[in-house]
């Protein structure tokens, strides 16, 4: 069955960190992390690109880093130095040769 779960979301103040977590089941590969808020399209924040690399949007270059474990099918966002800008819904997103799945989302509020 596959299943993707993320967790660690919550409500942080401006300049704080955050760590989310991304379990993934199945056979699927977790490729990186995507953020949306309402009104607006999915955006990329952190992912792998096919070779490995990874590849960040240019609002969380320097701040994010992203980092998976391939054999337990893991993958950690940590954000430090958050935006209220950051504020959005954050997804995981793990593929299979066909198809892309996504979980149900955590949130993430920066606020003072």
């Amino acid at each position: 069955q596959v299943q993707v779960v993320e967790s660690g979301g919550g409500l942080v103040q401006p300049g704080g960190s955050l760590r989310l977590s991304c379990t993934a089941s199945g056979s699927i590969a977790i490729m990186g992390w995507y953020r949306q808020t309402p009104g607006k399209q999915r955006e990329l924040v952190a992912a792998f690109s096919s070779g490995g690399a990874t590849i960040y949007s240019d609002s969380v270059k320097g701040r994010f880093t992203i980092s998976r474990d391939n054999a337990k099918k893991t993958s950690d966002l940590q954000m430090n130095s958050l935006k209220l800008e950051d504020t959005a819904v954050y997804y995981c997103k793990a593929t299979s040769p066909v198809f892309a799945y996504w979980g149900q989302g955590t949130q993430v509020s920066v606020s003072s």
